[in-house]
């Protein structure tokens, strides 16, 4: 099946994500800060990237998003964003953010194991053409 780079400072996200993931027949590395996350996608060049936002700081999963939009191999990855930033901030962040946050898909924690695996299969049906660096189709 697929690579997918899954990054969390959650170990319990991380875990559950694999464990759905491998499940499935995909391939999962994981990462638990967006530093650590940009290194292992150049690394491994996976099919997905599934990113939260707050890890070591409140905008680590954006800072590292745009880091893996800057380079050439991997910068047409799909970029789920898998997070809770939404409860923090009055600031609702999502679909009307293509422009401001360079990713394909933000969704909400927490999120059933089946609605997940939906939007991954979505995702990971994205050709790589239809995404530009703004992370529009």
């Amino acid at each position: 099946m697929a690579r997918i780079v899954c990054v969390d400072d959650d170990k319990d996200i991380l875990e559950t994500c694999e464990v759905i993931l491998t499940g499935r027949g995909h391939e999962v590395f994981t990462a638990s800060n967006g530093k650590d996350g940009v290194k292992k996608v150049k690394e491994v060049k996976p099919a997905l990237v599934i990113m939260d936002v707050m890890m070591d700081d409140f905008t680590d999963g954006f800072n590292a998003v745009y880091e893996i939009r800057k380079d050439e191999s991997v910068k047409y990855t799909p970029v789920m964003m898998l997070t809770s930033v939404n409860q923090h901030f009055p600031q609702k962040f999502g679909e009307k953010d293509g422009e401001f946050l360079p990713v394909d898909a933000f969704i909400e924690k927490p999120i059933k194991p089946k609605d997940f695996l939906k939007k991954v299969d979505e995702m990971l049906s994205l050709e790589k053409e239809e995404i530009n660096i703004e992370g529009k189709k």
